[in-house]
């Protein structure tokens, strides 16, 4: 889908290039306004390039939401130390159980667990995948992730790439403080203290800017009279 995506924008941009470059010419021509036709064309073409692009990105939309509903049962854990023998659902299952103290949930619960992404640094560990068999145990989990504060471990959701763009994005936008995610939708809270549930770029740029934080100015610290001036 990316590269149609991107054949589609190198086609659309060789289309505005060719049509900017026709005019340009025309405008040094004996007969410098557009022929009529021409006018019909570009507008039937650009009507058609934006009706592709509404489909392509519905489409994709469309796409991304089934891929996000595949990964329900899914969380990402960081910060658990890695061993080259280890049994990661045994590890999984033990951090359920010491950092979140949900002792009802065994590995026999996982349905799927392995590490992810290559081990660039020994000292950093790669995070582990966690597919659960059920969705409520998954729920569980991930809402009693706040009890893992101060332990070096966390619980992400497993985000398709388009919905991690932009939840970094609204991160580096808004602020981590303002922005989370919770079954695949991204959450914001706006400069107008409204929540606003993102799962694209457009929706979040339709979102405007954050409000500015107002510099404070400097107190005005009142001059001593010196006894001098207060003797007159």
């Amino acid at each position: 889908m990316e590269s149609l995506r991107g054949t589609f924008a190198e086609m659309s941009a060789r289309f505005h290039d060719r049509m900017a470059r026709f005019e340009a010419e025309q405008q040094n021509s004996a007969s410098p306004s557009l022929p009529p036709e021409y006018l019909a064309f570009k507008k039937f073409t650009l009507e058609s390039l934006r009706c592709i692009q509404q489909q392509m990105d519905s489409f994709t939309d469309e796409l991304d939401s089934v891929e996000m509903r595949s990964r329900r049962k899914i969380l990402l854990i960081h910060g658990v130390p890695e061993n080259t023998s280890e049994d990661t659902a045994s590890v999984v299952a033990n951090v359920i159980h010491q950092k979140l103290s949900l002792p009802t949930i065994t590995a026999l619960d996982i349905r799927r667990c392995h590490r992810v992404g290559g081990r660039a640094h020994k000292s950093k560990p790669r995070p582990i995948l966690v597919k659960m068999k059920d969705a409520d145990i998954r729920d569980k989990v991930w809402y009693s992730k706040t009890k893992l504060k101060g332990s070096g471990i966390t619980v992400s959701e497993f985000l398709t790439k388009i919905r991690h763009q932009v939840f970094v994005a609204a991160r580096d936008k808004f602020g981590v403080a303002n922005c989370w995610t919770k079954r695949g939708d991204i959450y914001v809270l706006g400069s107008d203290g409204v929540r606003h549930r993102i799962v694209s770029h457009s929706q979040l740029r339709a979102l405007g800017e954050p409000a500015a934080v107002p510099e404070r100015s400097a107190a005005v610290v009142p001059k001593k009279k010196t006894r001098g001036a207060a003797k007159k």
